[in-house]
């Protein structure tokens, strides 16, 4: 998706008006109606701004590219928060964690994950070494 379409859906996505937009950036609704259409881009700080308002980041703002396998049909995700798609479970509950989750997250071939659960919000995956080094931490500052 290019820049114009994903200021597009980000802004109806938010509910919000070319007028909401371009007066929280100080531009004319005539100017977002430009970004909106391709036929001209914002300055950097503009694009900033942009970012701000939707809660993304700037990159995905300017070249994010949807995939229905990757986002589930979801938009833009928030800055930090990830949708890395659909994994199937095998026989013996293994999953393949997606290669771009293992980039993000720096997990590699022999780490090891602790597996939480909530029986209402679901499971996450935390690796041990920075599971260990929060505990580490908060021992470290109770006993200071």
């Amino acid at each position: 998706m290019s820049f114009a379409d994903n200021l597009i859906e980000l802004r109806k996505l938010n509910n919000l008006s070319q007028e909401d937009i371009a007066e929280k950036i100080g531009v004319s609704r005539q100017t977002l109606s430009k970004y909106e259409t391709g036929e001209s881009l914002p300055d950097i700080e503009r694009c900033k701004q942009l970012a701000d308002i939707f809660g993304v980041t700037m990159d995905d703002l300017i070249s994010y590219e949807k995939t229905d396998s990757e986002n589930l049909g979801y938009g833009i995700p928030p800055k930090g928060k990830h949708i890395f798609g659909l994994v199937k479970v095998g026989d013996k509950g293994q999953i393949v964690i997606p290669a771009k989750a293992r980039k993000i997250f720096d997990i590699r071939t022999g780490d090891n994950l602790i597996v939480l659960g909530d029986e209402f919000q679901g499971i996450a995956l935390i690796k041990e070494k920075g599971l260990l080094g929060l505990i580490n931490s908060a021992k470290e500052s109770i006993t200071d």
